[in-house]
């Protein structure tokens, strides 16, 4: 087999890599059957609640379809701050891409962008490795495709696309501390960290860190004097330095975001056992809590070999050998763990730093094989230590059977192929073509075997991942319905258009279109949270995931005049399917800004001044009282009265139900109570799993569907239907699992007095509403007294002004905008600017400036240069 080589190594390295990594990625969602390539869903987890729908606002934001701009995302959480969610999701150029695809091949689009950001990191590392020092282009290349299919890019970053911008951050950034060495592209350097920074802050920051301390090994390894190494360090810390500075814009508003978003229900750190961390390092091992390690059997056969290659020099094996094993090391100890993180315990997987430790593996194989292949002491001693640690792997529960299979094959044909290749090593014989064929063979053999563990790696991860986490349909049938539905309703100015309590995924409005409360990010605000889990409100991910409430009082409240109601997802098996279809029901609400007969009187009210109970909580919002709030008896399904639960959640206690030995069905629980005739009912409890009904049959009686657990979710508000003419009500309980039953637990909703109430709001309300990006404008009635109420949660950012006068802080009414009217002005204008965005502006000005200077310093430098040359000649 004879190896051409195109343009250049460097390029055809990292053609190579790319097309390796490319061709593996295809060939194990074939073998997974996974999307695009069979029926399995590769929306896993937070891939479908949150990526993909915001890369599908991203796709209406540039179509100009979506509702809102850059600032202001006003389809998700009543209005959200947008930027922080642009900078953390969808600030990469890969996403732009999504504008050459139809709206409705979203999952297909986000595919191929995963697709090219990881053959971009192959190619990227690839051309840093020969960068590093010259070799063979195809090890380049293969190693190359080593890091672009490691463990963490397959296992982790496959679901998380934004994580892979840091996979091709770090090599692009050790690629600038090699310019900085080599005193080259100043210029182009700084550019390079900004647009590392801007388009993944978050695995940016990683990436920084991993190159500098690439960068200080390497100046550790130089012979430069210590002046220089000094004058290198202080123009990497520059570059560096003015590269985020430039990036501040965006970094800044992502960080205040942060600082506001909802505190979410965090673990501390705790390590992984031994055996765990050395078996993640094996081909077609996985789980979700460990460091995912993998770089191929060939590049860890090489950085084992490091050590003992006699062909390297000795600071060097003992350099990146060290810097390996100090950084794999930092990721068990919580101090350095937390480093790595920005000092913020990841919520979710732990070792999201994993990826730098796969590229120092690649780079230390690198250095061993740059230098000539291992010879076969060297090659002895690595396969001895390979035998090691999977014996030690072994004794976890992560190498399951059809790893060894897998291992040995990579392990054989990696150790055949890095032995023929170091048959060639030495003078060149006199019959080159031996030599050629030599090589010819050995490379096929490693890109094969390179080739056939990553695809059957990333496999497995992707078969895994489907029993251990959640999983939703991609775009099909039930999203249509319902975008078509909503599109049909929409009236949004006007009114919002809520897509519906019955979810397909955690931000439905970004997929489907509509305005709603749902919203899922990691910058869901906590006044947004604070605000809907006191109205009675659900959420998923430790209170980050807001769901839709289905409620007639909050729909008066946020002005939703339309709501789409579908049947349960059937790709789901929480509930089962009740035969209904997708309907949209309409109610005349107010318009987005009220005009409410309270003032602020200058104080702030905060969603923490609620009360325990929902629906008192929506009565202080709405402005009166529309509820009866019975007092409930509790009965177990054999009649007693529930065990009462005391603390922080007074209430009773209802264990699953479960079925009797006879085969029959067990008696249910029940809540019992009085109310108005006709007043509609509504059950909340948020800590109960299970359906809830009114007893006896009806057309007017509504299945409540519940969702919790004792961590991570809450259920929503349900409506359960009409109160019978004898007044009496009983719901009958099917728990799934051990819940509570909270005192207050059922409302009784006086409709004919909501709709009193809403007509007023309506009467005295805005005669007109507009929306722009992150301006709301209103003109309100004639002599309009009190406080000016916008249905939008009170985020930091939002300034106000009425008639003529100055814009001011908005205030605060029970977690709303809110503005004090003195009867004097007819026009309300509030507008939003992201909190950070003035001091990152101020920040990019400087550090551009910076860099305007150290373009202009070198051509000051040799005109000064001429100047006294020329002043010095007779």
């Amino acid at each position: 087999m004879r190896l051409l080589r195109p343009a250049g190594p460097r390029q055809a390295a990292a053609l190579l890599a790319a097309a390796i990594t490319v061709t593996a990625l295809c060939a194990a969602s074939a073998v997974a059957r996974s999307y695009p390539f069979g029926p399995r869903t590769r929306s896993i987890n937070d891939l479908g609640n949150q990526y993909l729908p915001f890369h599908a606002h991203l796709w209406d934001l540039l179509h100009g379809k979506a509702d809102g701009g850059l600032l202001v995302n006003w389809q998700s959480g009543f209005g959200a701050s947008f930027v922080p969610d642009f900078g953390t999701y969808l600030s990469s150029p890969f996403a732009l891409l999504v504008v050459v695809f139809p709206r409705d091949e979203i999952d297909l689009a986000v595919y191929v962008i995963t697709l090219l950001k990881t053959a971009c990191a192959g190619a990227v590392m690839a051309s840093l490795l020969l960068t590093l020092r010259p070799g063979r282009w195809w090890a380049a290349g293969l190693l190359g495709a080593s890091y672009a299919l490691c463990g963490w890019s397959v296992a982790d970053a496959a679901y998380n696309p934004m994580w892979l911008d840091g996979l091709i951050a770090l090599p692009l950034l050790c690629l600038v501390g090699e310019w900085t060495l080599h005193g080259r592209r100043r210029i182009l350097g700084v550019l390079v960290v900004a647009l590392a920074w801007i388009a993944n802050f978050y695995t940016a920051y990683m990436a920084t860190l991993a190159a500098c301390l690439v960068l200080l090994l390497r100046l550790v390894l130089t012979d430069l004097p210590p002046r220089r190494r000094f004058a290198v360090a202080g123009r990497a810390g520059v570059s560096f330095g003015l590269g985020v500075g430039l990036a501040a814009p965006l970094v800044t508003v992502v960080y205040f975001g942060t600082r506001h978003a909802s505190p979410g229900r965090f673990t501390h750190f705790t390590p992984v056992s031994g055996e765990d961390l050395t078996a993640r390092l094996l081909p077609a091992t996985y789980s979700f809590g460990s460091p995912a390690l993998f770089v191929g059997t060939t590049a860890l056969l090489l950085a084992l070999a490091l050590p003992f290659h006699r062909a390297v020099p000795r600071r060097v094996r003992a350099g990146w050998t060290l810097l390996v094993v100090a950084v794999t090391v930092s990721m068990q100890w919580e101090p350095t763990h937390l480093a790595w993180h920005a000092f913020t315990t990841p919520q979710g997987s732990s070792y999201r730093e994993a990826f730098v430790v796969c590229a120092l593996l690649v780079i230390a194989a690198w250095q061993a094989l740059s230098y000539g292949p291992p010879d076969r002491r060297a090659l002895s001693a690595a396969a001895a230590l390979l035998v090691l640690l999977a014996a030690v792997g072994s004794r976890g529960g992560l190498v399951r059977p059809f790893v060894w299979p897998v291992l040995a094959v990579a392990a054989s044909a990696a150790a055949t192929g890095l032995f023929l290749l170091s048959r060639t090593a030495g003078p060149r014989p006199a019959g080159g073509g031996r030599r050629t064929a030599l090589v010819g063979c050995a490379a096929a053999l490693l890109i094969t075997v390179q080739f056939g563990e990553a695809t059957a790696t990333t496999a497995v991860a992707a078969r895994l991942r489907l029993v251990s986490m959640d999983d939703y349909a991609p775009w099909g049938a039930r999203q249509q319905q319902q975008s078509e539905a909503v599109s049909e309703a929409d009236g949004w100015p006007r009114h919002r258009t809520d897509p519906g309590r019955e979810q397909t995924v955690g931000n439905d409005p970004l997929m489907v279109g509509g305005q709603g409360a749902q919203y899922y990010s990691s910058h869901t605000s906590d006044v947004l949270s604070g605000t809907l889990t006191a109205l009675g409100g659900g959420w998923t991910s430790g209170g980050r995931s807001l769901q839709s409430l289905d409620n007639a009082v909050t729909d008066v409240i946020f002005s939703v005049g339309a709501r789409v109601r579908s049947p349960p997802d059937p790709h789901q098996n929480w509930f089962a399917q009740d035969g209904s279809g997708v309907t949209v029901s309409r109610q005349d609400v107010p318009p987005l800004v009220t005009v409410r007969p309270h003032d602020l009187a200058g104080a702030a009210v905060r969603a923490g001044g609620y009360g325990s109970s929902p629906y008192r909580n929506q009565e202080l919002l709405l402005g009166d009282r529309v509820y009866t709030v019975p007092r409930l008896t509790v009965r177990t399904g054999e009649g007693r009265t529930a065990a009462r639960e005391e603390g922080k959640r007074p209430g009773r206690r209802l264990d699953a139900l479960s079925t009797r030995s006879a085969g029959a069905p067990a008696p249910k629980p029940t809540i019992t109570a009085r109310c108005p005739a006709g007043s509609e009912v509504y059950l909340w409890a948020p800590h109960f799993a299970g359906t809830a009904r009114l007893s006896g049959a009806s057309a007017r009686s509504l299945t409540g569907r519940f969702r919790s657990d004792p961590v991570t979710k809450i259920a929503a508000m349900q409506r359960l239907g009409t109160v019978a003419a004898s007044g009496g009500l009983v719901v009958e309980l099917s728990p799934n699992r051990p819940s509570h039953v909270p005192d207050g637990a059922v409302g009784c909703l006086d409709t004919a007095r909501l709709r009193t109430v809403a007509a007023r709001l309506r009467t005295t309300g805005a005669t007109d509403v507009s929306v722009s990006d992150n301006t709301v404008r209103a003109r309100l009635p004639v002599g309009s007294a009190g406080t000016a109420v916008l249905a939008a949660p009170r985020i930091a950012g939002w300034r106000c002004a009425t008639g003529d006068a100055s814009a001011v802080p908005a205030g605060n009414f029970h977690g709303l905008v809110a503005v004090p009217l003195d009867g004097s002005s007819t026009s309300l204008t509030c507008t939003f600017r992201p909190p950070g965005l003035r001091l990152g502006a101020v920040v990019g000005a400087a550090s551009l400036f910076g860099l305007c200077l150290l373009a202009g310093f070198p051509a000051v430098r040799r005109r000064l240069g001429r100047h006294r040359g020329s002043q010095g000649r007779p």
